[in-house]
């Protein structure tokens, strides 16, 4: 069996149905157990078309990236199964191993593929990520790493080498970045989630005026924090083990913003309890930690469980990716969001 066919066997591994929007510049050789349970339900009404995500384009997408010239004596070119947003390729020639990843916008997601460019490349200018190659429209070119993507357990077991990830990605990313500047401010991308789902007809459109509600009241819960350059998705399967290190990867939601949505993240993604958010919030803030920046704190852990949920309403209508259960997936974050909610109203009451 030559190389190539033995690397033609490996897929992208884990359970059907979680979100990945997987690194690709790697290929992971695990990532998180949790897999949503399934759901049947179907969109309501008035979906618009699909984003294919690869499978139908496969051949097109593999002249194209032969058609580069970048590549010293190709010899492979092998799809990687299991991303959720674009299509994907290792790519191997003389000189190495890369991954290419193929990808249109999505404006629903507020995804601008050249502004991830530019955030990836910033990473790999201060240390946090494997090298960007080559950029063009819907196209990027990564150096491969062979790693062990973390799940929720390996987040929190090594909180103090992640939390250190994202403290970088805060305090050096800015001075990389170039082009017109973006904002991810969580409480617009709700509204504008909520938008679509009522203009579409989601099935869960009667739930939405009452998520708006919980969204007022957690944006009036935030603090004025210092504006900072940051990652906005910190699911375990973004932070890679190399053996030697720790990668922080995929900057698809990458931009400027405060402290406070990342750090909820983190929690909210990987099932911190109370004494590890405090942990971490006295780790990253120290000295400066507050009774105010706990509250605010709280109310972004529910926020961005909310957010996970609509991510995976608004991708039910816009995306189509085989075996994935984007339903499924809202349920599951629409729960941590419900328990969330409830502990932050006890705790602060208004």
């Amino acid at each position: 069996m030559t190389a190539c066919q033995n690397e033609a066997n490996l897929n992208l591994p884990g359970p059907i149905g979680a979100r990945v929007r997987l690194p690709l510049w790697l290929l992971p050789v695990a990532r998180s157990s949790h897999a949503p349970e399934e759901d049947t339900r179907k969109v309501a009404a008035g979906w618009q078309p699909f984003v294919e995500t690869g499978l139908d384009k496969m051949d097109e997408n593999e002249k194209r990236i032969r058609a580069l010239g970048l590549w010293s004596g190709l010899s492979c070119v092998l799809p990687l199964h299991g991303g959720v947003s674009n299509a994907s390729f290792k790519v191997i020639d003389q000189s190495g191993q890369y991954v290419v990843r193929i990808g249109d916008d999505l404006p629903f997601h507020q995804v601008s593929r050249a502004r991830e460019a530019i955030a990836s490349s910033a990473a790999f200018q201060i240390g946090l990520s494997p090298e960007l190659v080559l950029s063009e429209k819907g196209l990027i070119v990564l150096r491969f790493i062979e790693g062990r993507t973390f799940g929720e357990a390996d987040v929190r077991a090594h909180l103090g080498r992640c939390l250190e990830l994202v403290h970088k990605c805060h305090r050096d990313m800015k001075r990389h970045i170039t082009g017109q500047g973006a904002i991810f401010w969580v409480f617009q991308i709700l509204r504008d989630y909520a938008a679509t789902l009522k203009r579409l007809g989601h099935a869960r459109i009667s739930e939405v005026p009452q998520w708006m509600k919980h969204v007022d009241e957690l944006e009036e819960a935030q603090v004025p924090l210092p504006i900072v350059f940051g990652h906005h998705d910190l699911l375990p399967t973004n932070f890679v083990d190399d053996g030697q290190r720790l990668w922080l990867i995929d900057w698809e939601y990458a931009a400027f913003g405060t402290a406070m949505f990342d750090l909820a993240n983190l929690a909210s993604n990987n099932s911190f309890d109370a004494a590890l958010d405090r942990e971490m919030l006295d780790g990253y803030f120290g000295a400066a930690m507050t009774p105010e920046i706990a509250r605010s704190f709280a109310a972004m852990k529910a926020a961005s469980a909310l957010r996970e949920a609509m991510w995976g309403m608004v991708s039910e209508l816009h995306l189509s990716a085989p075996g994935v259960d984007y339903v499924g997936y809202a349920a599951t974050y629409l729960a941590r969001f419900e328990t969330l909610m409830r502990d932050f109203k006890e705790k602060y009451p208004s």
